[in-house]
């Protein structure tokens, strides 16, 4: 039989499972961040496209897709995404759910997008654990899989071995988390750039989910507030500085926030203080010292605690890692 990784160079493999009928755009986020080859921009990853059966695959857009690869893929993957799975109450077939389990008994990590946490919930590999999907659907998670810890209201959610996301555009969110996770910041961030998207979206951030429409929901959009912020890391900002610039008070600065943003001002901060540290780690020679002083961390005890607090790790380790 060929290797369907014949032509990998060592590179971390990562095979995406589709299943008829599949959704273009999850597949597409998987594609886009680990597949595609851009100039300028060296590939980290080898990809591949599989399905239980191969052959045409339907999609809901209503073309087919020619899928060569089947499930020995798996076997030898570093990665597995799971991008969707529809409809989102089709079991797993024997064959799959085998396969799965194998590939997470390797130490292949997991990866879902929207209603694929359906797939990896059926495999038992969530029981006791946080996980999230589209937002329509994470009542139906939660009741077809009381053991799953499911956090409706967030991007997506990493474990390490095993990672699930929001519906859509959070499925990229995940994947450039991963990218980061594997290569760096500065990796992930120039890759961003090559897709015009957001180059970190913490986790934690809230999907965009209908609100009610009340006296306490709207509000100036924060991201020229952001922008400058992010060009001003090094000084010292406080809420107070932040409500301030935007001409509202410091408590109706922390609703906007919350309400476009899902987290606080000083937590948003904080992540582009250290997101900004680790490219200065893995860029420069810079003294971790004055690299707290640049993103406006203010010393290096401060910003290894932070670093350890947001990362496990500590700079000097993340430096090794990545430098380079």
């Amino acid at each position: 039989m060929t290797d369907p990784w014949a032509t990998s160079d060592g590179r971390p493999r990562v095979a995406a499972l589709v299943t008829a009928p599949q959704a273009p755009f999850e597949l597409g986020c998987a594609a886009e961040v680990f597949g595609t080859p851009r100039e300028g921009l060296p590939g980290r990853y080898d990809f591949l496209v599989c399905t239980e059966h191969p052959g045409e695959v339907a999609t809901t857009a209503g073309y087919t897709m020619r899928v060569t690869a089947g499930l020995e893929v798996l076997e030898t993957a570093d990665t597995v995404v799971i991008p969707g799975w529809l409809p989102y109450t089709a079991q797993l077939s024997p064959a799959i759910l085998r396969a799965l389990c194998r590939a997470a008994e390797r130490g292949t990590r997991l990866v879902s997008i929207c209603t694929g946490a359906f797939a990896l919930a059926q495999t038992g590999l969530l029981d006791g654990r946080t996980a999230t999907t589209h937002w329509a659907r994470a009542d139906e998670l939660r009741t077809r899989f009381p053991r799953v810890r499911v956090e409706p209201g967030v991007l997506y959610v990493d474990h390490g071995d095993i990672a699930t996301s929001a519906g859509a555009g959070a499925g990229i969110d995940l994947c450039l988390h991963l990218v980061r996770t594997d290569h760096g910041a500065s990796y992930a961030a120039e890759l961003a750039r090559h897709m015009v998207m957001p180059p970190h979206r913490e986790g934690g951030q809230a999907q965009f989910v209908p609100a009610p429409v009340t006296s306490h929901t709207t509000g100036e959009s924060v991201a020229a507030l952001l922008h400058w912020s992010i060009a001003h890391l090094g000084r010292p900002i406080t809420l107070s500085d932040l409500a301030a610039r935007a001409g509202v008070s410091p408590r109706t600065l922390a609703r906007r926030f919350e309400e476009q943003l899902g987290t606080s001002p000083g937590r948003w901060l904080l992540t582009q203080r250290v997101t900004a540290a680790r490219e200065l780690l893995e860029e420069t020679d810079l003294p971790v010292e004055a690299i707290a002083a640049r993103v406006g961390l203010t010393s290096a005890t401060n910003l290894r605690r932070r670093f350890h607090t947001l990362l496990g790790t500590t700079p000097a380790a993340y430096r090794r890692a990545f430098r380079g």
